[in-house]
């Protein structure tokens, strides 16, 4: 049976419609994402409970991916350090290395052994979690790191658009967002990519929310990497404090180089 991913689009005749139609029917499409996603709510709980358990422990998350999958993957991973202040606990890597990220490399997503060689060269540990992605279920890349990953002790989940694919069945905690055929037949950098990219942030977020790096709404830990984050900074420091001169606020955050250290320290002088 033809993979959903890969089912004929819904609509045809694509080249002979007007950019009006072309844009209708992308978003017609699109609106699906965000149910499919819904749906797969509890299963996406289930992993980020296993990833937070294991993080706990010094444990890292693994994003291995080919093509749009990976890059997906290397973007998710690459925003945690600034955004949460945390280094190396989401790691992410793409068949062909960090060179496909650009331009995809011939051949790369067929090596069923190299997905576990790029994990080995971190020195993984049971603490760890492996998530495959793949759109379709079936890329020897990923799916060879998700076996070999669960063979050795690791926590093991995916993100896939297809029902019954062969890694979900590989993967501990699989998650599965059927979002149905692609607007341009095959073309998975579109729905299933969109799909991806939401339980991506939806685990990713809430994984730093439950290990302690937002407080209430904000990004505590955030790193000061241009001025207009020394600027939402500051007023995260008046925020909390109750400091209202925004220069003395500005100051602690630079003293400090983080929003929680600056609050703590100034109310641990207050107080």
């Amino acid at each position: 049976m033809k993979r959903t991913t890969e089912q004929d689009s819904r609509w045809d005749h694509l080249d002979k419609m007007s950019t009006a139609e072309l844009l209708e029917g992308i978003n017609t499409e699109d609106r699906g994402v965000t149910r499919a996603v819904q749906n797969a709510i509890p299963q996406i709980e289930t992993l980020v409970d296993g990833i937070v358990e294991r993080m706990q422990r010094g444990g890292r998350v693994f994003y291995t991916g080919a093509g749009t999958s990976g890059r997906l993957g290397v973007v998710d991973a690459s925003e945690i350090p600034p955004t949460y202040g945390v280094k190396d606990a989401f790691i992410g890597l793409i068949a062909g290395g960090d060179g496909a990220i650009r331009q995809a490399v011939e051949g790369a997503e067929d090596d069923a052994a190299q997905g576990w060689n790029d994990i080995l060269a971190f020195s993984p540990t049971p603490d760890d979690t492996v998530v495959g992605i793949a759109a379709s279920g079936t890329t020897p890349y990923v799916l060879g790191a998700v076996r070999s990953a669960r063979e050795n002790g690791l926590l093991t989940g995916c993100i896939t658009c297809n029902e019954d694919s062969p890694l979900a069945d590989a993967a501990q905690f699989p998650v599965v967002a059927v979002v149905g055929p692609e607007f341009v037949t095959g073309s998975t950098r579109m729905k299933a990519g969109t799909a991806t990219k939401l339980i991506l942030n939806m685990i990713s977020t809430s994984v730093m929310i439950l290990l302690g790096h937002v407080k209430g709404s904000k990004m505590v830990d955030m790193e000061l990497t241009n001025s207009k984050l020394v600027d939402r900074g500051a007023r995260m420091i008046m925020d909390a404090t109750g400091i209202t001169d925004y220069e003395q606020a500005r100051e602690l955050l630079i003293m400090h180089g983080h929003v929680r250290a600056a609050v703590d320290a100034y109310l641990g002088k207050t107080e």
